[in-house]
């Protein structure tokens, strides 16, 4: 597979990459380059190209029309008449050129069999190429307008424009729950079934800190906890929060220094020289302990992180809104616990790794509450230390190579399983039920690929995140989803995935999600995160007795609403007209089937309904404590190995296994 990559802001070169020459040369570009090199070390891959625009400004490096990254990854630089640098504002007006640049080069050859745009600018110019040769076109927004407040107003240009590409692309690939579910379908609901939320990998920070020790001039007693931000100097960075935090908080000031690497300053444009001057006077009067260095190289920005976690300092993210944050993974990667904004992809970093806080960007009060908090409980700065280097590694620039290609490789048209009616219908939870066993995983895949029925999911996981798990297992993706326990199905028509609307208009009977909501709100809830909270699903964290006194509190209420009890520790209230087993039947009915034509398999309480009501139930070995009060019936087996390798024993049971994974 030849993959092609465009990508027309910033300083884009081979590495060591000058992070910080532009306002626009930041970790999109660390993303692109870390991508393209671990996809060009795949079997299967025979070149990664990735197209940047040509500019003289910066020097002849930023001319060439071609420079390796690897021996099968390369840059290729589009030339037209303007050949200064061009801001990623000022880039619109010259698509027209470039798209014509690209078409044209494509024309002689090679040709990629994948475009992936990064940003709306190159996904215009990829959408003309791919048309132009019939190539499929990816796309990553990495940051979108509409959360800026009056972007439809001020950027009616780009908004257009990051709207086509939802609408256009044939899948899209982000980093976030929040892009995936929130950012993304705030531009087109109906693109929920072709986005992917594919983990990053972090760059490599460096285990020598004695290159950053250079940007510490000025600073009285360099040996003191280092409070860090590395952020490009633009007002939604924040920057100036941070700043104010340290000024106004003695606590701060007097036992921490303030070290913030914004950008190349002798680059400045204009937003860039105002933040910066801001910076300035806001942090004046604490002279000896603010540090601001005018500029920095890579080697130093890696090993900064590091010289931090020996002050045993943190990193801050105090952005007012962020679309994921590598930044916190390069924190984590040396070992540095995070204070950073909850607006955005920081929230998810932190909820997989535990490294930090979260707070309210907009309240300096709260940047320094947190950062006091890190800083004067050592053993809350261990544990979280601790956290970051124990989770790190499920960032992975492999890993997100691997998981690239499987979503490319899913744009190619394949043979789906069909039958006129099928006889059973095989439905099967994803966590603990299909993941935790590599072999069993492993055989499952074996079986789908030639199973004799069809085979469906149906999780607690939203769409995108469901997809993700699968990716991660190399399980294969099913003839259709059932997600948010059982409250959405996405059907396969027309070539991709789609919401299931007759379904959502049936369950929606009855259901009075305000009433309910409030209901809740009475008792005091822990509310899972907002993406979790869907329009048929209200999702908490609390044990049985508290799923209990929510029944009891619906009952009372008068609500028609069912209360469901999970892992221990998940509660779901959805429709009464809800939950797998209704969607099982649902589905079961679009190919002719009843309940008793199912096979169900499951591990937990809300895969309870359907274990019950399908013909056949299978119990894999790990199941939690909360299945053990399914009645005992025909058809229903408790099977004694684990996971995947449970589900095939079940198969095997009922006859359906065939001898290649047995």
């Amino acid at each position: 597979m030849h993959i092609m990559h465009i990508a027309l802001g910033g300083c884009l070169k081979a590495p060591p990459v000058q992070y910080g020459m532009s306002e626009d040369t930041g970790g999109h570009i660390a993303y692109v380059i870390g991508a393209a090199l671990e996809q060009a070390r795949l079997g299967g891959v025979s070149r990664v190209d990735i197209v940047t625009r040509a500019f003289a400004d910066f020097g002849p490096a930023y001319l060439r029309a071609e420079e390796p990254l690897s021996p099968r990854a390369f840059i290729r630089r589009l030339r037209t008449d303007r050949t200064e640098y061009l801001t990623k504002g000022a880039l619109w007006d010259e698509l027209p050129a470039l798209t014509e640049a690209l078409v044209a080069e494509l024309a002689h050859g090679p040709r990629p069999d994948i475009l992936h745009a990064h940003f709306a600018d190159a996904a215009e110019i990829a959408f003309a190429a791919g048309a132009a040769y019939g190539i499929p076109v990816v796309y990553t927004p990495h940051s979108l307008a509409l959360d800026k407040e009056g972007a439809a107003l001020s950027e009616p240009r780009r908004v257009a424009a990051e709207r086509k590409a939802i609408a256009s692309a044939r899948a899209i690939i982000v980093s976030s729950r929040d892009e995936a579910e929130r950012q993304v379908l705030a531009y087109d609901p109906a693109a929920i079934g072709r986005v992917h939320r594919i983990l990053p990998g972090v760059p490599a920070t460096s285990t020598d800190a004695r290159p950053a020790r250079s940007l510490l001039a000025g600073l009285d007693r360099p040996d003191l906890p280092m409070i860090l931000a590395i952020a490009r100097p633009v007002a939604k960075k924040n920057l100036i929060g941070l700043v104010h935090a340290f000024a106004r908080t003695p606590e701060l000031n007097e036992h921490a220094n303030l070290v913030i690497l914004a950008g190349q300053h002798d680059r400045a444009g204009p937003e860039a020289r105002a933040v910066i001057d801001a910076l300035r006077d806001a942090g004046a009067g604490c002279a000896g302990r603010f540090a601001m260095p005018p500029a920095h190289d890579t080697r130093q920005v890696a090993a900064i992180y590091r010289l931090a976690a020996r002050t045993r300092g943190v990193f801050v993210n105090p952005a007012l809104f962020e679309p994921f944050g590598l930044t916190l993974l390069e924190a984590a990667q040396a070992g540095l616990p995070v204070v950073a904004t909850r607006h955005g992809g920081p929230s998810a970093i932190l909820g997989d790794l535990d490294h930090g806080l979260l707070v309210d960007p907009a309240d300096p009060g709260d940047i320094a509450r947190a950062c006091r908090t890190l800083l004067e409980d050592s053993a809350r700065w261990a544990q979280a230390s601790r956290n970051a280097k124990a989770g790190i590694g499920r960032f992975a620039w492999s890993a997100y190579a691997e998981e690239s290609m499987a979503v490319y490789r899913s744009l190619a048209p394949a043979p789906r399983w069909i039958a006129p009616r099928p006889s059973r219908l095989l439905v099967c939870d994803i966590d603990n039920t299909l993941t935790g066993c590599h072999d069993g995983a492993r055989r499952f895949a074996d079986w789908v690929s030639t199973a004799p029925c069809p085979f469906v999911v149906a999780t607690g996981r939203s769409l995108p995140e469901a997809r993700a798990v699968l990716r991660q297992w190399n399980l294969p993706e099913p003839e259709a989803f059932i997600t948010s326990v059982g409250t959405e199905i996405f059907l396969r028509e027309g070539g991709g995935l789609h919401l299931w609307l007759d379904y959502c208009h049936r369950i929606d009977e009855g259901w009075d999600r305000d009433a309910v909501a409030a209901v809740l709100e009475g008792i005091a809830p822990e509310w899972q995160p907002s993406v979790d909270q869907k329009a048929h699903k209200l999702s908490l964290f609390g044990d049985a007795q508290c799923a209990e006194r929510i029944r009891c509190a619906m009952e009372l209420a008068g609500l028609r609403a069912r209360v469901i009890h999970s892992h221990g520790r998940l509660i779901d209230v959805l429709p009464t007209g809800a939950g797998k087993a209704r969607a099982v039947a649902a589905l079961a009915g679009r190919y002719g089937l009843s309940l008793a034509d199912c096979i169900a398999a499951g591990d937990s309480g809300n895969d309870f309904d359907m274990l019950t009501e399908c013909g056949a139930a299978i119990v894999v070995g790990n199941a939690s404590d909360e299945l053990a009060a399914l009645p005992p019936r025909d058809g229903l087996m408790r099977v004694r190995a684990r996971s995947a390798s449970g589900v095939i024993e079940g198969l095997g049971q009922l006859g359906l296994l065939q001898a290649n994974v047995a």
